[in-house]
């Protein structure tokens, strides 16, 4: 399981341990509608139900709408998937949690801005708690 803690002392600066772990990553790009990521791009409409393999991905269920927010730029024989947050009352333990999950899973229902900025992907962006 994991654990965050904060310590605040008199004269120190706050100090906090998170436990996870990086995992691979899974495109070394990705597309997003501004230079940090975090506008929205587009809200999606899954097509069908999808367990996530690992703490990568969300869990999403057929018909269940998903922010979108950046967009990996598919490389080689790889997969090519978007990272959002399932929106809307099923599955509500899903609500606001960020993964991935496969571009072809869902339709685009309304684009609010085009994702035209590629921005290297980090660490952080496969990081698993």
């Amino acid at each position: 399981m994991a654990s965050r803690w904060l310590l605040f002392l008199p004269g120190l600066v706050a100090v906090c341990a998170v436990h996870g772990i990086f995992m691979d990553r899974l495109a070394s790009k990705k597309l997003c509608a501004d230079d940090e990521c975090v506008y929205t791009i587009s809200l999606a409409r899954a097509q069908e139900d999808y367990n996530a393999p690992d703490c990568r991905f969300i869990n999403v269920k057929k018909g269940q709408r998903i922010y979108v927010y950046s967009k990996l730029v598919k490389e080689n024989e790889a997969g090519e998937f978007w990272a959002g947050s399932v929106y809307g009352d099923q599955q509500e333990d899903e609500m606001g949690t960020v993964g991935y999950f496969p571009r072809n899973l869902v339709q685009e229902q309304h684009v609010y801005q085009e994702a035209t900025k590629e921005v290297p992907t980090t660490d952080v962006d496969f990081f698993c708690e």
